[in-house]
């Protein structure tokens, strides 16, 4: 089992040193390949996260970018966006996904999806930025991925060494002999079983080895609300929150002044019923105590 784990490990060290080598020949055939890596070492990737692959080793990253600027501006970026790609060449980029929407609503949703050189992915966002920031526009939101899929390969590769290791032991069970029709159907179907797992698991690792060695990034682009030949700000929206905005505030001014006022109004009103019913109970009183002078309550006499 010692002996298989170590192959498995020396042919992913070769199919990476491979691939190392492959980018070195495109890199070195390609002149424009070599100027855009190095305006790439020249870009500011502050903006950007700042993960290396060498310190997350195993690990598959996904980026993801979402730029905001105005509608008229996102398809001119996001052919930019794939040019650079284009330029890199298919060692170390590529363009698997490209989408442009109008809503109802005439704003511009976009987005284009990336498989990188885990090398050059930082660098290659932070151009992306750079560009959109030359179009007035700005980075919204970013965010990095990662799933460890290194430690799930050598699981894999455990599990298949386990079933080489049961495939042989019902091997030279079924040569041993004394085996009786059913016995010897038993094992195998046993032994088909584990072999189909084992291909199973090396078409797992397969697929997580290119993950590893292609990262994927998605450019989002989004409206920033502007309207063609006004402006990257839409002055209508503007208006209409403005409105909203002071008609909440008067409201609630109003609701507060009410929730303060109303406790006083009523004790006033209730203060003013008793010092009017204490007047006119006095002013009948007066009135009845003075010579001649009827009580204006009672009837007149006949």
């Amino acid at each position: 089992m010692k002996n298989k784990l170590l192959a498995g490990a020396m042919a992913l060290a070769l199919v990476g040193c491979s691939e190392k080598s492959a980018e070195d020949v495109a890199a070195t055939e390609s002149p424009a390949a070599q100027a855009v890596a190095e305006s790439e070492g020249a870009a500011d990737a502050a903006a950007t996260p700042r993960i290396g692959v060498d310190a997350a080793p195993g690990v598959a990253f996904d980026y993801a970018y979402t730029f905001r600027l105005a509608d008229d501006r996102i398809s001119k970026i996001q052919e930019e966006h794939a040019a650079a790609c284009e330029t890199l060449g298919v060692q170390r980029c590529r363009i698997v996904d490209v989408r442009y929407q109008l809503s109802d609503e005439k704003l511009v949703e976009a987005q284009t999806q990336f498989k990188l050189d885990p090398g050059i992915a930082r660098k290659f966002g932070a151009n992306a930025i750079a560009s959109v920031e030359k179009a007035e526009g700005v980075l919204a939101d970013a965010s990095v991925a990662g799933e460890d899929v290194g430690t799930e390969i050598l699981a894999s590769q455990q599990r298949s060494a386990g079933s080489e290791a049961e495939i042989a032991r019902l091997e030279q069970r079924l040569k041993a002999g004394g085996l009786d029709k059913r016995e010897r159907a038993e094992l195998l179907a046993q032994i088909g079983q584990l072999r189909g797992e084992l291909g199973s698991e090396r078409q797992s690792r397969r697929s997580g080895e290119a993950r590893i060695a292609w990262i994927s990034l998605a450019f989002n682009y989004v409206s920033d609300g502007g309207l063609p030949g006004i402006g990257h700000e839409n002055p209508f929206a503007s208006a209409g929150e403005t409105l909203m905005r002071s008609g909440c505030t008067a409201l609630s001014f109003i609701l507060t002044l009410g929730a303060v006022l109303l406790p006083w109004g009523i004790l006033l009103a209730l203060v003013v019923a008793a010092w009017r019913s204490r007047f006119m109970v006095a002013v009948r009183r007066q009135m009845r105590d003075k010579p001649g002078t009827s009580d204006p309550a009672s009837p007149p006499a006949s």
